[in-house]
């Protein structure tokens, strides 16, 4: 069961519902990746540091960000944790793909082993591909009988989204407000979260996400029937311009949009719209997927679905660029029976026997159900700071997947700016996060399985002293901190 903690009962908003309405008064231009991008203050670098920060400017140019105002130069990692260049030690709450923790060693000896054996590409046959996916499709459904590999979650949601359009014959794609599938030209256009410099596909379609507070703003308690009623009318939409609907392409547990894994049951009408419409359901397991969300591997599963598409990547290869897409046989021959597909690199030997070596380990090491005791410890913890912080608002997660709505303590509204704040301060207490949602205002924590209680305590301790400095900073900056 997803964990939906409330926020203060006197706070004056509860976060979500008014970072919507507040979005339009955003920067147009901005984007998730804007958010959490810093690099701006060189000079507090040490002169390894700063030399490497300015020939990396010059080479790589701006459109690689960096995370923090004083970039961090990291040089090691293992499991829960990496060091900087200069010694110290930071727990990793960011993680994002090393899913089995940082140079996880069966994965790197079996990296290793197969790389100094045959790396190539899929026309040969080759044991490690078939093996892989036979022990990938039995984690699924029945229904999904096929998969097909590529290097990125980018190209996985591009290669799924073509796949729904061939199959339906349509081209419409419904997608949530925040989404974020992909950087390929296709994928960007269904990506909201990458701002109003990157514009959506014309026969795209976007809905809120499946908000609990959204949907109490409106005076609707079901969260599933308000956020079908969305998918019924962007369906509509679609029909009347004569694109039809191919699609609803969703992250089962909303990430960029804040966090938001719902309950069992929670998508069913919206997905009963779509292919009613003669549309399929694509799961995106990218963030989600291999064990995150705990038992089962997959959050589509957890809602009690069974998509025709699922797309995965990001921890799958625990840092090698290892993806895929598996699907229903007929949906994905529709494509694959007028065209072969090929992709150079995807599912090469070396690729499968680090996916292979994720998927033995998760299993060896009972790491999903640890991603749930230890995720709804730390969610406990974080609750806890309520008692002595009004900045903390709803705490919802699932797994190893947390967000916390960050609220101005003075105002109780969404408070992008000093979620910002938070993470630098916990940057400076050696812990690593970043923010989502419309105003950058959820703290997003999703560690390595492998996380410990301890380290989820030491998570906790240092979430409780940066919420202190940056509410103390705030209340310096407004001059009502009392002369302190």
């Amino acid at each position: 069961m997803s964990q939906v903690l409330p926020p203060h009962t006197g706070s004056k908003q509860a976060g979500s519902e008014q970072a919507a309405s507040e979005k339009a008064a955003s920067k147009q231009g901005s984007s998730i990746l804007d958010a959490n991008a810093g690099g701006t203050d060189l000079e507090a670098l040490g002169p390894r540091s700063r030399d490497v920060a300015r020939r990396r400017g010059d080479v790589l140019g701006s459109g690689y960000r960096l995370f923090y105002s004083t970039p961090l130069h990291l040089v090691r990692g293992e499991g829960c944790r990496v060091w900087d260049l200069d010694g110290r030690r930071y727990l990793d709450l960011y993680n994002n793909v090393p899913g089995l923790g940082h140079a996880h060693p069966a994965v790197t000896q079996a990296v290793t082993r197969q790389l100094g054996t045959l790396n190539t590409h899929t026309r040969y046959l080759h044991e490690g591909i078939v093996g892989y996916a036979e022990d990938l499709l039995s984690t699924m459904p029945a229904e999904i009988d096929r998969a097909v590999f590529v290097c990125t979650g980018s190209e996985a949601n591009d290669l799924a989204a073509r796949v729904a359009r061939r199959a339906t014959g349509r081209r419409g794609i419904i997608v949530t407000s925040e989404a974020y599938h992909g950087n390929t030209e296709l994928v960007s256009g269904l990506s909201p979260a990458l701002g109003g410099g990157q514009p959506l596909g014309a026969d795209v379609r976007i809905v809120p996400p499946p908000d609990p507070a959204l949907a109490a703003a409106v005076g609707q308690r079901d969260v599933g029937a308000w956020f079908a009623d969305h998918v019924r009318r962007a369906t509509q939409q679609l029909q009347a311009s004569g694109a039809g609907v191919a699609a609803l392409l969703v992250d089962t547990v909303f990430s960029s949009d804040g966090v938001f894994p719902g309950e069992p049951g929670t998508l069913d009408a919206a997905v009963r719209i779509v292919r009613q419409a003669g549309g399929v359901l694509i799961a995106d397991e990218v963030q989600p997927g291999f064990g995150r969300v705990g038992v089962p591997l997959w959050g589509f599963a957890r809602l009690g679905l069974v998509p025709e598409l699922v797309t995965m990547g990001k921890p799958m290869g625990n840092g090698m660029p290892v993806a895929g897409v598996a699907a229903q046989g007929d949906v994905l021959g529709a494509f694959t029976d007028d065209q072969p597909y090929f992709n150079t690199f995807g599912g090469n030997p070396v690729s499968m026997a680090a996916a292979q070596a994720v998927l033995d380990a998760l299993r060896a090491e009972e790491l999903p159900r640890r991603a749930e005791i230890v995720g709804d410890h730390l969610r406990a913890g974080v609750v806890d700071l309520r008692r002595t912080h009004a900045s903390v608002g709803t705490v919802r997660g699932i797994g190893q997947y947390t967000g916390v709505d960050v609220l101005d303590p003075d105002t109780g509204r969404p408070s992008g700016d000093l979620a910002l704040a938070v993470v630098e301060a916990m940057r400076e207490r050696g812990v690593l996060l970043s923010v989502a949602g419309p105003l950058a205002h959820v703290l997003k924590i999703r560690p390595p399985l492998v996380l410990g209680l301890a380290e989820a305590d030491e998570a906790v301790e240092a979430l409780d002293g940066a919420l202190l400095d940056a509410t103390a900073a705030l209340r310096r900056a407004r001059g009502t901190d009392g002369g302190r």
